[in-house]
């Protein structure tokens, strides 16, 4: 029992750091198993464990595939035929079979929204719903209130000092949505050198063909802006600043579940001929 409960602590301190693993539950075994059902074996990030499904092949397949588990985010449960591995494995000669529970313990994505005008705000609630821990960053002090963003996870002036600041790692996505076009560009600028896993710009073709322009002659790698979603969201015909948020969370959520090439992004077919037209 304190075991368990030792893994449930981890599970909360890991979370509170921002750091990953894998929690491995039996959830059916029939015949001589190695351990009893319900146990679980919590797999860090970097390999280490803590718990037991009673060691042998079993355990170190949930190891092998726990890295797997944690790219695509999302569970799995696989089955075992104990007795087709007597030979490899002496501790399970009485044989049996086991079902597993992998689970991807990870951090809420956070949600850097530069911007804290009327659309922003739309996208802050809409993003704020689908799980998004959401930072708002803009200089308009009217604007950038608890009142607006009253669930946001920090609320943050922006200013040149502030960007170099701000921790991004892969559960970062950045939107960028703020009032004026040159500093849209300089936050793109900064925000492509980072390891956001999402990065999107709000604007219509002519803008975005104008800041590509500008980042290319100052010697930005053209591979780096192809990474760019702008325009920002999934082709739904948004219009209003609502029907805009729907799309641009949208957009979060497809990268995030790994369903890129399968949403129509309206990156599709306008960023990649936008970057071929810059030189």
């Amino acid at each position: 029992m304190q075991e368990r409960l030792d893994i449930y602590e981890e599970i909360v301190a890991l979370r509170c750091m921002g750091r990953r693993a894998v929690l491995v539950t039996i959830i059916n075994g029939k015949g001589s198993v190695p351990s009893t059902a319900s146990s679980k074996l919590l797999i860090r990030e970097d390999g280490s464990t803590l718990g037991s499904i009673g060691g042998g092949f079993v355990e170190a397949e949930a190891c092998r595939l726990a890295p797997e588990i944690l790219k695509a985010e999302r569970p799995r449960k696989i089955s075992f035929d104990l007795n087709q591995h007597l030979s490899a494995d002496r501790g399970m000669v009485c044989g049996g079979s086991m079902e597993l529970y992998l689970e991807p313990i990870v951090p809420p994505p956070t949600l850097l929204l530069f911007g804290a005008g009327q659309t922003p705000m739309a996208v802050y609630r809409v993003a704020q719903l689908a799980g998004f821990n959401v930072t708002v960053i803009d200089d308009q002090p009217e604007h950038l209130n608890a009142e607006r963003f009253p669930f946001a996870e920090r609320i943050l002036g922006a200013s040149a000092t502030l960007l170099p600041q701000l921790t991004i790692d892969r559960d970062t996505f950045i939107v960028i949505m703020t009032r004026a076009h040159s500093e849209d560009m300089e936050i793109l600028r900064w925000a492509i050198g980072t390891d956001a896993r999402y990065i999107g710009m709000i604007g219509s073709e002519r803008k975005v063909i104008s800041i590509f322009k500008h980042l290319t002659a100052d010697g930005v790698p053209r591979h780096l802006l192809e990474q760019v979603h702008a325009p920002i969201g999934l082709d739904i015909g948004a219009m209003t600043p609502e029907e805009i948020a729907v799309s641009v969370t949208a957009e979060l959520i497809a990268v995030r579940r790994g369903h890129r090439a399968e949403a129509q992004h309206l990156k599709s077919g306008k960023a990649i001929a936008m970057l071929t037209r810059v030189s």
